[in-house]
């Protein structure tokens, strides 16, 4: 847990982390995959958008009583994530600002709790046609 907290607190090469914590640079790449394989798995647990009538009216309750906006359930957004320019498809992942990038899109409660995440779209996709093709 030591190294995947230091990689993703600070992530430089996995060969200085390693360094730092004293493990080889293979072990500090396996652990920081096990580290997310099992969060992954994990979160349909903690990441839940409201669905079932109670949790929808919870959810307008608390949008009401916090912030006095009626009806509403969630807040939306998507931002992007600067990554390496991939070999296949680069053109598809740089964004309209230039920079390679997924473009993920979050939703969350009003507690500022995730309850939805999708990093399946490259840079160049534009919000809306994410949001069009979204579960929500």
């Amino acid at each position: 847990m030591r190294v995947f907290l230091r990689y993703v607190g600070d992530p430089g090469f996995q060969i200085g982390i390693g360094e730092a914590i004293g493990v080889h640079q293979s072990t500090a790449s396996r652990t920081v995959s096990n580290v997310i394989t099992r969060i992954v798995r994990k979160s349909s647990i903690w990441i839940r958008f409201p669905t079932t009538c109670e949790d929808l009216h919870n959810a307008k309750n608390e949008w009401q009583e916090k912030f006095n906006f009626p009806s509403a359930i969630g807040a939306i957004d998507c931002t992007h994530i600067p990554i390496l320019n991939p070999f296949i498809h680069a053109n598809e992942y740089v964004n309209r600002k230039n920079f390679a990038s997924i473009n993920v899109q979050a939703t969350c409660n009003s507690n500022e709790e995730f309850t939805s995440v999708d990093v399946s779209w490259p840079g160049s996709v534009h919000d809306s046609r994410i949001w069009k093709n979204s579960d929500i």
